[in-house]
């Protein structure tokens, strides 16, 4: 990976933090977009604990808000680099509420926010090409049975927001099947992952001790970073795209991720609510 540029959400913790710190050990530069700088700066740290000359560049990202999302596709734009690895990794389980526009939130974080990023950067992929598009999603999104697009733009409605986590990681595998279809051909792959249920920050809502019983049962980050990093990285995969991995290998997804109207859809609402000036309402 020495001379490649790497972008990785949600980078400073969890598997997001595994993935900057194996991509920058191989020799990439890694942007880290966090919404917390404070903690993306101690995993900078730590990931240069361990990688005393990593290459490292912190940018802060809210993916609960489309206005910093604009914010930092254009600081990273500004800087004139290459991008050839997109790792859409940030994500949230098991909140409640809404976003800064009004969508509901798990969906807005998981899913339009990284739409409306991608979006913002894609033409600097498509001149980097050959480039990547790594979205983690989730064996979650096997569960849904139907999907009300209407629902996304309400505040949550169930009690543990799992029903929504699980919509939202539906969404991510249909948009990486979507995106594929319009970048196929000009040297920009995409790929959708389960990573494992990994025992990561974002369980961090959950409450205790419901969590730490849970836990028992999860991958380590370490563990988890894998199918993520084979994805980013591996040669053998260069000629694969709108695929979906779990355990570093192809697996199909779910019938409902790969229901082209479905994904269409949901391509042109997202569309439309990322438009500026939009609302849910």
């Amino acid at each position: 990976m020495k001379g490649k540029v790497c972008l990785v959400t949600g980078a400073n913790t969890g598997i997001g933090e595994v993935t900057a710190r194996e991509l920058a050990g191989r020799g990439a530069k890694v942007w880290m977009a966090c919404r917390n700088q404070t903690k993306a700066a101690e995993a900078a740290a730590r990931i240069r604990a361990v990688h005393p000359d990593a290459a490292l560049e912190l940018l802060p990202l809210d993916l609960a808000d489309l206005g910093s999302v604009r914010e930092a596709a254009a600081a990273f734009l500004a800087s004139g680099e290459r991008l050839d690895v997109l790792v859409n990794n940030a994500g949230l389980a098991g909140q409640r509420g809404v976003t800064a526009q009004g969508f509901e939130l798990t969906f807005g974080v998981n899913h339009l926010g990284h739409f409306l990023f991608t979006e913002k950067l894609r033409d600097r992929l498509v001149e980097s090409a050959p480039a990547r598009v790594v979205i983690v999603a989730s064996r979650a999104h096997e569960r849904v049975r139907r999907v009300d697009l209407d629902d996304l733009r309400r505040p949550t409605r169930t009690i543990s927001g799992f029903p929504e986590y699980q919509v939202s990681k539906l969404c991510n595998v249909l948009h990486a099947k979507a995106l594929a279809r319009r970048l196929e051909g000009i040297g920009v792959t995409t790929y959708a992952l389960h990573p494992g249920v990994v025992a990561s920050d974002v369980w961090r809502k959950v409450p205790w001790p419901a969590r730490a019983v849970m836990k028992l049962f999860m991958v380590t980050n370490e563990e988890g970073a894998q199918t993520t990093l084979r994805c980013a990285t591996d040669p053998a995969l260069a000629d694969e795209t709108g695929l979906y991995y779990s355990d570093c290998a192809q697996k199909q997804a779910a019938a409902l991720a790969r229901d082209e109207a479905l994904q269409e859809e949901l391509w042109r609402r997202s569309e439309a609510w990322c438009a500026p000036g939009s609302t849910p309402h």
